[in-house]
């Protein structure tokens, strides 16, 4: 029998019970099945650490719902983890023989330490960046702490605190005031000063968060018009909102969801303790973590690893796309190329953020997606499959930008389109969006070998593309449209000048 492509993944957390169902598909994975409840399993946990039959209650209903989804699984392709609650519980065995029973699989209860390096992995195979990177997963009775570079996990911590352990320590009563916020904070800086030098030690050059808290945070920063980058400065923002509204009862921030309501200042308390002790200039969301981790280590255990691939999440995904909706991946490239040269040569005097680079390559890779729907409005399709698509590795707000670009990649700009998207500024989106444009036009031939040596430079704000002497003349089709781009970019009121040079 042919192995299933089927594989499944349940984190029994300590606020919410997960599961996840994907395909492997040519060396990608496709989300066929989501369900989460909020379990609060954690908040049955007194003082003798034995769970309350009320809070195992909740949990049993709860996997009812996921055990039908199994049956057609392979035991090899699922794996069902209990995490900090079911760690602490000295009754642990009593839910979880009952627990089996429902679902029809075995739980494996894991430590601390292998929670960590499993959040590690899911958020490496999920999210994009280079260097030492620092992973933050605040859960509702643990919070994991990881530093580590590719895939290899250096420094692991499990900590004891949680967005529903500190609900119930800080914010029993309530109230949101600076007293529980303070005291919170506190805490959790208490706890976190036990690990930290080892981190400082080593330093990362990204730090992402791969939890519900830092979701919902991230949520709330688009809802609101910012970048989708969490700063102390919006965290102290949102604290300072949260109080005013007085009471759990009464929080109401534009972007947060009712299911986060309860749990909110908790987690916002013990992330702000997180960036004070650790000086954290900015975090991000990761595209997975737990059940991420949990799902790709057993592909990679029945896969050809070399077909599935250990490379950044954002190319793997592109190259999926490109597999997926047969797009000339030579041709692709070679306005990738195109884009980065033009790039290097403007980024100092646009001041283009070197990160959001990588966004501008795919938009490259990716401009003829449209085309698998229709030529005419070929940027409007690739636009919306962008916007519609899994795309692992890439956050809420890089495919917004991801999608401006593909939708303003010739014709009329569409300058709505890049103001929406929150990766960037709008001027910067707009540089991107040029950069985009010309390079596509550079590589019509569709040859290697035929695309010119171009220059681009600024003077007195205008752009200036400078031409090898006598290439305009021999090359009409290309020199026509660079023409009219020109026209169309200085009519926006972005002066630019097409121009042989020596």
């Amino acid at each position: 029998m042919a192995q299933s492509p089927l594989f499944a993944a349940i984190d029994l957390g300590s606020n919410s019970f997960h599961m996840l169902v994907v395909r492997h598909i040519q060396g990608a994975i496709r989300i066929v099945a989501k369900l989460k409840r909020k379990v609060r399993l954690a908040s049955g946990l007194d003082h003798n650490l034995v769970l309350d039959r009320a809070s195992m209650e909740r949990g049993w209903d709860c996997l009812k719902l996921f055990a039908e989804q199994l049956e057609d699984i392979p035991d090899e392709n699922i794996r069902i983890v209990g995490t900090a609650t079911l760690r602490y519980a000295k009754n642990v065995d009593t839910f979880v023989r009952i627990a089996e029973e429902i679902l029809g699989h075995k739980i494996e209860v894991i430590s601390g330490l292998e929670e960590a390096r499993t959040i590690y992995q899911g958020v490496s195979w999920t999210s994009s960046g280079i260097g030492h990177r620092l992973v933050i997963d605040v859960g509702g009775a643990s919070t994991e702490v990881v530093l580590g570079e590719n895939f290899d996990a250096q420094i692991l911590n499990s900590l004891p605190l949680g967005c529903v352990t500190w609900l119930d320590k800080y914010f029993s009563d309530g109230k949101l005031n600076s007293v529980n916020f303070n005291n919170a904070i506190a805490g959790a800086k208490e706890v976190f000063r036990t690990i930290v030098h080892e981190y400082l030690c080593v330093g990362w050059s990204s730090c992402v968060g791969a939890s519900g808290t830092v979701q919902a945070l991230q949520e709330i920063m688009l809802a609101q018009g910012t970048s989708e980058r969490i700063t102390l400065e919006k965290l102290n923002t949102l604290k300072e909102q949260s109080i005013a509204c007085g009471s759990i009862d009464n929080l109401s921030l534009e972007g947060l969801l009712p299911e986060r309501l309860t749990v909110f200042a908790s987690g916002l308390s013990i992330l702000i303790a997180l960036f004070e002790v650790f000086g954290v200039k900015e975090m991000t969301l990761a595209g997975g973590a737990l059940r991420e981790g949990l799902i790709y280590g057993m592909i990679s255990i029945v896969s050809d690893e070399s077909r599935f691939g250990c490379g950044d999440a954002q190319e793997r995904t592109v190259n999926s796309m490109i597999s997926r909706y047969q797009l000339d991946a030579e041709q692709g490239n070679r306005v990738r190329q195109t884009c980065i040269k033009i790039f290097e040569q403007l980024k100092e005097v646009w001041g283009l953020d070197e990160r959001y680079r990588p966004i501008l390559e795919s938009a490259a890779c990716l401009y003829e997606l449209g085309l698998c729907i229709e030529y005419k409005k070929a940027p409007q399709h690739a636009a919306y499959i962008v916007d519609n698509v899994d795309m692992p590795g890439f956050s809420v707000a890089q495919k917004q930008l991801l999608s401006a670009l593909l939708f303003n990649q010739k014709n009329e700009f569409k300058l709505d389109v890049l103001k929406k998207q929150h990766a960037v500024s709008e001027k910067e989106a707009c540089c991107f969006a040029r950069i985009l444009r010309f390079a596509i036009i550079l590589c019509i031939r569709r040859t290697e070998g035929t695309v010119p040596s171009v220059s681009f430079s600024v003077s007195n704000d205008e752009l200036i593309v400078g031409l090898p002497k006598g290439w305009l003349a021999e090359h009409y089709l290309r020199a026509s449209e660079l023409t009219s781009e020109a026209a169309v970019q200085t009519y926006i009121g972005w002066n630019t000048k097409i121009e042989e040079v020596e």
